[in-house]
């Protein structure tokens, strides 16, 4: 059997970590930062939307980069650029400066992320590419669910300053970790113009945003929520993490052995029963109940969902893949957080949450249609 952890795989994962626990440092405490600076609620929101909307713009022209001229280069500038906007934030002293520095730092993510992920797959055996892509996810998991409290913590015991500067730290370690390490994809001869979409991975991308609506509704809103029904709002995101991590390499292996439709489907019903659960949460036994079973949904779905795009599109196009994929997720959260917050506004929780549901039940639905007209046409041409 060829080997997953080879020493560039597990760079390639403890540098994702890293990266990941910086970005999710400033998560939950840069909102107090722009109110110390003098911003308001909608200035926030604005200062959020800058960094999505310019990830989003970047993403597709550095997946057609990532195919045209190899890796290396952009995932390495990609990365400088990320550790240069991390120190910057400590110089902001205005909000034109921060919006500037949003731009930048959106920028820089759209390149480090989408080369990191593209170059994982290069060194994941494509036998192996399901177990593999669960096992690198699990870093994204572990930053999101310790991240975020770390942060806090350290502006509780320390300051602004210091919060940049463990960043700033975290995101060097990250790029130490991914410098030295070898891709093995060869970029093919310049020439044409540079692809930034393949169509092929349309269904695929459209099935995720919609479970990307549905994450975005839980990451925004389930914080407000458990607090209204007077539940601790970490109990939610730690169970939910615990139950990823466990529940993301058994997936992955499964997707390998049976194929990534027979995971997706179960894991799309799975995560729309823990959202019909919290619709109708009043208490922390039926939020824990949703935590372990989204988990168990959207930790089996999103990789195996991540492999079948990366199977629909020859070697040379994974970088448009995944930055197809990663535009989608992104694109979901964003208009997801936007159009559930008007939803919370006019109809509460409860049914915010049964959106959510109908969100993913439309991605579930688009899957199987999927499926059952590319079976037909492979019948069709037999």
């Amino acid at each position: 059997m060829e080997r997953i952890w080879t020493k560039s795989f597990i760079q390639m994962t403890l540098s994702m970590l890293m990266l990941f626990m910086g970005f999710y440092l400033l998560l939950p405490t840069l909102p107090l930062f722009i109110k110390e600076i003098g911003g308001n609620e909608a200035q926030i929101g604005a200062a959020a939307g800058a960094f999505t909307i310019t990830a989003v713009l970047f993403r597709p022209l550095v997946g057609g980069l990532l195919d045209r001229y190899g890796r290396r280069p952009f995932m390495l500038g990609g990365f400088l650029v990320f550790i240069l906007s991390m120190y910057l934030y400590d110089w902001v002293g205005g909000l034109l400066s921060l919006f500037a520095l949003r731009v930048l730092h959106g920028a820089s993510w759209a390149f480090t992320t989408t080369a990191v992920s593209t170059s994982v797959t290069d060194v994941i055996p494509e036998s192996r590419r399901g177990e593999g892509m669960g096992w690198f996810g699990m870093a994204m998991t572990l930053a999101m669910a310790t991240g975020p409290m770390l942060g806090v913590w350290m502006l509780d015991n320390g300051s602004f300053h210091a919060l940049f500067l463990a960043a700033t730290g975290l995101s060097v370690v990250a790029f130490l970790l991914v410098a030295p390490v070898r891709i093995p994809f060869q970029p093919k001869k310049a020439g044409g113009k540079i692809e930034m979409f393949d169509k092929s991975v349309l269904p695929v991308t459209v099935c995720l945003f919609f479970l990307a609506v549905a994450y975005g509704g839980i990451t925004t809103f389930l914080p407000l929520f458990s607090e209204s029904i007077q539940v601790n709002p970490g109990t939610f995101f730690l169970v939910y993490a615990i139950s990823l991590t466990l529940v993301r390499p058994i997936a992955g292996k499964l997707s390998d052995r049976i194929g990534e439709r027979y995971v997706i489907v179960p894991a799309l019903i799975v995560t729309i029963l823990s959202l019909v659960i919290l619709s109708f949460a009043g208490g922390l036994l039926s939020v824990m109940i949703a935590a372990v079973l989204y988990g168990i949904g959207f930790g089996a779905a999103q990789p195996a969902l991540q492999v079948l795009n990366l199977r629909l599109v020859p070697p040379h196009k994974k970088g448009v893949a995944n930055a197809s994929f990663m535009t989608a997720f992104d694109l979901g959260i964003g208009l997801g957080a936007i159009i559930l917050g008007w939803v919370s506004q006019l109809m509460g929780y409860s049914v915010l949450f049964a959106v959510c549901a109908a969100s993913v039940a439309v991605s579930v639905l688009l899957f199987i249609i999927m499926q059952s007209l590319k079976s037909g046409k492979q019948k069709q041409a037999g």
